[in-house]
């Protein structure tokens, strides 16, 4: 299996990029691939924010798409999510998804 991470830049913010060949695995392999293959990339270099970082790369898909499985039914999505809805408002306006 080929996976590749890159930490990348675009208007002033980080990205963590995941490239992979291999067509289905667990999300937990794939985080824990990325994490490693983001670990050999530092060259050396330090990593800062690294939770916040994937929770950004992470937490925005998930609302997304859990919040269009529901059709935009705020009680239904923080129910599959098992978080509240007044946490799930927060979080969409924190993504800009409200």
């Amino acid at each position: 299996m080929m996976t590749d991470a890159v930490l990348s830049k675009k208007e002033n913010k980080e990205y963590l990029t995941v490239t992979h060949s291999k067509k289905s695995e667990p999300l937990r392999q794939c985080v824990s691939d990325a994490m490693q293959r983001y670990f050999n990339n530092l060259d050396g270099h330090g990593a800062n924010n690294l939770y916040r970082l994937v929770m950004n790369e992470v937490e925005a898909p998930l609302l997304e798409s859990v919040m269009k499985h529901t059709g935009g039914n705020q009680s239904q999505a923080a129910s599959i999510l098992g978080i509240s809805r007044s946490t799930l408002r927060k979080k969409l306006s924190q993504y800009d998804l409200d």
